[in-house]
Formats: structure tokens, sequence, C-alpha cells
């Protein structure tokens, strides 16, 4: 994944992977490329949320002073 790919992107691409699979879009060769994309997709939208979460955790820390 590229480091300028936005959250809100990268689940978008995630979504339509999604869809298209559900509505069998892909031809049997396009489905393992797919779906190496989406592990991708998928391990950069939880170690985003992950960080996120982490940042917030630590400015919840600091606002309270501990």
């Amino acid at each position: 994944m590229k480091e300028e790919l936005k959250y809100e992107a990268a689940f978008a691409q995630l979504q339509d992977i999604v869809r298209k699979m559900e509505n069998d879009e892909y031809s049997i060769d396009e489905i393992a490329v797919q779906l190496q994309t989406a592990q991708r997709l998928i391990k950069f939208c939880k170690d985003k949320l992950t960080k996120t979460e982490a940042e917030i955790r630590q400015l919840e820390v600091e606002a309270n002073g501990k």
C-alpha cells in the first residue's frame, strides 16, 4: 500500500472488491489477485485503526493529567 493512501479510500477499495466478488464480476484469474489486494487493504485498515486508537488513548491520558 502506498503511504499516501487514506483509510477511507482503502476501505472503499475493499468494499468494491467484496461487492464485485459477491456479484461474480471477477474472472477466475482475477480472483487470486483481488484476494491479495484485499488482504493488503485489510492489514492497512487494521493498522491504521490500531494506530489511531493508541493516539486517542494517549490524548486521553494527557488530557486527564495521568
